[in-house]
């Protein structure tokens, strides 16, 4: 898997190695226990594990040089945003699910590792058809760009649709199985209740998470071979991103919902990635049918200098616009709340009904 990366196999290896000794530590010791993680145990994890990120990125710049050092740069940008992205979906499937807060961290303990090893198997296939056929850069460029037009038309949509695969799954799987609509269970997916086993919602959560997984490792895997080919950095940069994805959900899982504008920014950035790829795929046409087999010479290569200014700038507007309209939007519904609470003491006509002049008091005896 790791034959043409800029490393030798072994060194590979003991790093992807290093990756998992640190996952497990993050499942067993720190994810042992259910219970809501503190700001202080979620702030110092995360910024473990970006620090990693950091310093793996240096040693590619150093070992490698500049180009492979920015393609990781680059790639774990873009999987990190998209891992945010996917965030949302945990938080609307945990909200469905109606999962106690302090089981969340083990379900999305499970939804990680499921990512990983999903994420792993579609980057070695990913990596065994490039290498075979170089047309599947058409297959991804076009994949993503479809991916981006559907992305912005959800996100300029006023419909809500987008957890129907879940809800599809989940009502198909408690329609042939026995389950339990009770978290007394805790992390049990079976138990025993009344004499019967049953399945418990911890199973649903998991299959809801599994599901996301798969569909964003669908999206995410093309997206990242559009800036670096090496399956190593592919493989890291999707490890780097998933790893402290639990402590980014408890830490500004309320600040989530302000990104009003990232499913948009997501969809420049795919369809930018696309379109490199395409132009990648033409660079390199090896298709009969394409040119007579033969390269298009005119088609342009996106450095990927180019590639890490684009991913910092588009997500670097896309956050600062969202902050910027979701304070719009705070202060708005202020101003209207206090108009409410203005007329609700001081009546539609600006002034308490006693001093109404058409309101007769009742104690006057001629009416007026």
């Amino acid at each position: 898997m790791f034959d043409n990366s800029f490393v030798p196999a072994t060194t590979a290896m003991i790093f992807v190695g290093a990756m998992i000794v640190v996952l497990l530590f993050d499942v067993i010791i720190l994810g042992r226990r259910p219970h809501v993680p503190s700001n202080r145990e979620t702030g110092t994890a995360l910024g473990f594990y970006v620090g990693l990120a950091v310093a793996f990125g240096i040693y590619v710049w150093v070992v490698g040089g500049h180009q492979l050092g920015g393609e990781f740069f680059a790639g774990w940008l873009t999987e990190y945003s998209l891992s945010v992205d996917n965030l949302f979906i945990f938080i609307i499937i945990m909200a469905n699910l109606k999962v106690p807060r302090m089981y969340q961290q083990y379900a999305l303990l499970v939804g990680i590792v499921i990512a990983l090893i999903l994420r792993a198997i579609f980057i070695m296939l990913g990596a065994q058809a490039i290498e075979a056929w170089s047309w599947v850069f058409y297959i991804f460029g076009a994949f993503l760009i479809y991916t981006a037009v559907k992305l912005a038309m959800e996100n300029l949509s006023d419909d809500d649709e987008e957890d129907e695969g879940e809800s599809k799954l989940i009502k198909f799987v408690q329609r042939v199985l026995p389950f339990t609509e009770s978290w007394e269970h805790g992390k049990k997916m079976r138990a025993v209740e009344n004499g019967k086993r049953v399945f418990t919602p911890m199973l649903l959560v998991i299959l809801a998470l599994g599901m996301t997984d798969l569909l964003f490792a669908l999206d995410s895997i093309p997206a990242i071979f559009g800036l670096t080919q090496d399956p190593f950095l592919v493989l890291m940069a999707n490890i780097f991103a998933l790893m402290g994805l639990r402590q980014l959900y408890f830490l500004i899982g309320n600040l989530l919902q302000k990104l009003v504008y990232l499913g948009i920014g997501l969809a420049v950035l795919l369809a930018f990635i696309g379109v490199k790829l395409i132009f990648h795929a033409m660079h390199v046409n090896e298709l009969p049918f394409l040119n007579n087999g033969e390269p298009f010479l005119w088609a342009p290569e996106i450095p990927i200098w180019l590639s890490l200014t684009m991913i910092v700038g588009i997500l670097g507007i896309t956050t600062v616009a969202s902050l910027i309209k979701s304070g719009r939007d705070a202060r708005q519904r202020e101003r209207e709340q206090l108009e409410l609470d203005e007329v609700s003491t001081t009546g539609f006509y600006g002034r308490d009904d006693q001093s109404d002049p058409q309101v007769s008091d009742p104690g006057d005896p001629s009416g007026r």
